[in-house]
């Protein structure tokens, strides 16, 4: 494979401007397709993120957080433009960051933080920045008020994505923010830089800084951060909460998950299996909502087996920017020994390896692994509880729908899940006795107007949906006399009045 075009940056972007970082640190970006670093960024200090929390509280006070709410929607109208306009740019440079396939960057990493933008945009006119409550005990304004400055902490997996998850409610709500990208994937959050830049998002209110670890926690600790929105593994989350929690400052925490899908006998088997292309198997197994754990109904499990063995074999691997690739290489050499490690243990505890379970031949260079499937697995090993993060389904088999919906919940996690039967009533009740945050009854979407988020050890909060807007928003109740409020238009869409609405 051609070594990728590299792209290097020497400056931050910190308060609207591109500003000498304290050190000459660095951070290299690696291409996992062919283990060539494709370019590099400045890694941030300590005093370059206390720059870039300054700059986010300078423009916080100084208009950003108490300027009409359109005039905050048109700043995100303006980011959405942007994004269309260098969405070749986004999805090229994430590829060649990450593994993704190009077919894939297109929209799930170029396309969809625009669709996420004009979904926020729709959904704070539904949100009650401000409503008035007449009760016989007294007539309240119940306002929400930006939280503040707000650190962003993005993973490398769908990094702009995610990004789109926090920026537009953070901004919309009147708050400011300070991004963190994860190093493996540097190189776009800079590119977002330019466009913030390009489409003149006003100077602080988001600053760009990445850094390793250690400066990391620096930032979600730092006195003048208001709240910390992360989105990464479990075990980081747990730490962030801490770290959090020592200040009470605010967290939401989108965490790992080990998605259950559910298959029953009566269930249409072509298109239960070929949904694991997209819902299991997506970005080379890289998404926390992946369902990786297949538990089949007893009568069809050797069914299921064959047609996921015949999926995975159908599966095209190569070159991420050749459109016919359908999956690439997973982030790093480290994700892919960690992958390969996984397969190990459960080969160890009893599973059968029915297809793939190694490196792929002719790919040994870079961080290649097969697509693989795990037979007979025990729902108590490790890797049915535990999330490998890559291209490795396990298969339980199960009884009946009191056992299925048993071992689903028998998981530390409670993220995403599935499930496929043609009796809809026994859907609805697997769906809702599922624990977990979102759960697909035969391959139908929640779509973005939904919140995002998860039970247990999967996070804290929720992302999209009307909801996400309360987590970016402090709650003040004014008393005020009787009368207030009778000429607010209650139809507008930053004031409500209950009494009117009863």
């Amino acid at each position: 494979m051609p070594v990728a075009t590299t792209a290097t940056y020497d400056r931050l972007f910190i308060g609207g401007e591109w500003v000498a970082p304290d050190s000459d640190r660095t951070i290299d970006v690696v291409n996992p397709a062919t283990g060539q670093v494709i370019g590099s960024v400045p890694a941030a200090s300590t005093g370059d993120v206390d720059r870039a929390v300054a700059a986010a509280r300078r423009a916080f006070d100084s208009g950003w957080a108490t300027a009409p709410v359109e005039d905050r929607r048109e700043v995100l109208r303006r980011i959405a433009d942007g994004y269309r306009r260098r969405a070749e740019e986004f999805a090229s440079l994430i590829t060649d960051e990450m593994g993704c396939p190009i077919s894939v960057s297109r929209w799930m990493q170029a396309g969809t933080p625009v669709m996420q933008i004009e979904a926020y945009l729709e959904l704070s006119r539904e949100f009650a920045f401000e409503e008035v409550r007449r009760t016989a005990t007294g007539t309240g304004l119940v306002v929400k008020e930006p939280v503040g400055v707000v650190a962003a902490v993005i993973p490398w997996n769908s990094p702009q994505a995610s990004a789109m998850f926090k920026i537009p409610p953070a901004l919309i709500s009147g708050c400011t923010v300070v991004l963190k990208p994860a190093p493996e994937t540097a190189l776009d959050a800079m590119l977002f830089a330019e466009m913030l830049e390009e489409v003149g998002v006003p100077p602080g209110v988001v600053n760009v800084v990445p850094a390793d670890r250690d400066v990391s926690e620096y930032l979600v600790s730092h006195p003048s951060v208001d709240k910390v929105a992360f989105t990464g593994s479990t075990a980081a989350g747990r730490r962030i909460a801490s770290l959090c929690g020592n200040d009470l400052r605010r967290v939401t925490l989108e965490l790992g998950g080990k998605s259950a899908a559910i298959v029953f006998a009566d269930a249409d088997l072509d298109a239960a299996v070929a949904g694991a292309r997209m819902g299991s198997l997506l970005n080379t197994g890289q998404v926390c909502s992946n369902k990786t754990r297949f538990l089949v109904q007893d009568e069809v499990y050797d069914d299921v087996v064959e047609r996921l063995v015949a999926l995975m074999d159908a599966v095209v691997l190569g070159d991420p920017r050749d459109p016919a690739t359908e999956m690439g290489p997973v982030v790093s050499v480290r994700q892919r020994d960690r992958v390969l490690d996984y397969l190990a243990i459960g080969q160890r505890e009893g599973a059968r390896l029915v297809r793939g379970g190694g490196i792929p031949a002719g790919f040994e260079v870079g961080a290649w692994v097969e697509p693989t499937l795990l037979a007979g697995v025990d729902n108590a090993s490790r890797v049915a509880q535990e999330e490998v993060f890559g291209p490795v389904l396990t298969v339980t088999p199960f009884r009946d729908e009191s056992e299925a919906v048993r071992l689903a919940n028998d998981s530390v996690y409670g993220l995403s899940g599935a499930v496929m039967t043609a009796d809809l009533d026994r859907a609805m009740r697997v769906a809702r006795g599922v624990r977990t945050g979102g759960m697909s009854i035969n391959g139908a979407s929640a779509g973005l107007s939904a919140p995002f988020g998860g039970f247990k050890s999967s996070g804290i909060g929720r992302e999209m949906g009307t909801e996400a807007f309360a987590s970016y928003t402090e709650v003040k109740a004014i008393g005020v006399p009787p009368s207030f409020g009778t000429d607010i238009d209650v139809n507008s869409d930053t004031h409500t009045d209950t009494e009117a609405a009863r």
